[in-house]
């Protein structure tokens, strides 16, 4: 967020240094999330930068909160740091939007799916590892249910729910849990149907987040093999944006997702 109010303000690096008094590298990794930032530097950042009120005060909450040990820290022996600190966001967005296209999302699968799935990728992974990955999904989904939870929305390719993942037994609790899902105010769950045809999104799953106080979504996150890119680029947001779009124009209503959910779960 500072690197974008930086660009939009016309600075560089160069200035925000100048201005601050410190090395254009300890700017660099501020931006970059190497380096913990102090709530005076948020607020001179911000003064240069010519930063609303209102916003200068969610950016000092931010860095309030980044000072302090996440939640998620406890699990840095089971996931790796980058995905560490996509939970953190995850938890801190206003609104999110997940497409995939070969399992069901993290927030929305059931401990027997988990289980399913971690056996399928990692036949060898001992049974205390996969305790911990349960564990931490279920904290994750705790904490995007309470309070104010960001707005979620799932687009599934037909095949996320086609595919039999741990067996019948495991596959009705999961459409079961699926179907509650869908109710819930603050989410939203559409099937991209195979009728849909070719679309953007066959690329690969994506997720996409927006944050209070910014006018538009703040990166696009990319898992894969070895990883993760959060593309960040005008250019990549604007890309994605355009295919949420077509999503939601190739995707069935929620009523008629919950529907299919239903044949699938009967079937």
């Amino acid at each position: 967020m500072l690197r974008q109010l930086r660009h939009e303000s016309g600075k560089t690096v160069k200035d925000a240094a100048a201005w601050l008094g410190m090395g254009e590298s300890n700017v660099s990794k501020i931006e970059k999330a190497k380096q913990t930032i102090k709530a005076q530097t948020v607020r001179a950042l911000c003064q240069l930068y010519d930063v609303d009120a209102s916003k200068v005060d969610y950016l000092l909450k931010l860095a309030a909160e980044a000072s302090q040990r996440g939640w998620w820290t406890a699990y840095r022996d089971t996931v790796p740091e980058w995905f560490r600190q996509f939970v953190g966001l995850e938890a801190d967005a206003l609104d999110l939007w997940n497409y995939e296209a070969e399992h069901v999302p993290g927030l929305l699968q059931t401990e027997g799916y988990v289980r399913a799935l971690l056996r399928a990728n990692r036949a060898d992974m001992r049974d205390d590892e996969v305790h911990r990955q349960v564990h931490l999904r279920r904290e994750r989904q705790q904490r995007l249910d309470g309070g104010q939870p960001p707005r979620l929305h799932f687009f599934l390719n037909e095949a996320v729910i086609r595919r039999p993942v741990g067996g019948p037994e495991v596959m009705a609790e999961q459409y079961a849990h699926l179907i509650k899902c869908s109710k819930l105010d603050h989410i939203e769950l559409r099937i991209v149907p195979f009728s849909a045809g070719s679309h953007p999104a066959m690329l690969g799953s994506f997720v996409m987040m927006q944050f209070p106080e910014e006018d538009a979504p703040a990166f696009v996150y990319v898992e894969h093999e070895r990883g993760a890119i959060y593309q960040e680029d005008p250019g990549d947001i604007d890309r994605y944006t355009v295919i949420v779009a077509e999503l939601d124009r190739l995707s069935l209503s929620p009523d008629d997702s919950r529907e299919m959910l239903k044949e699938a779960a009967n079937e």
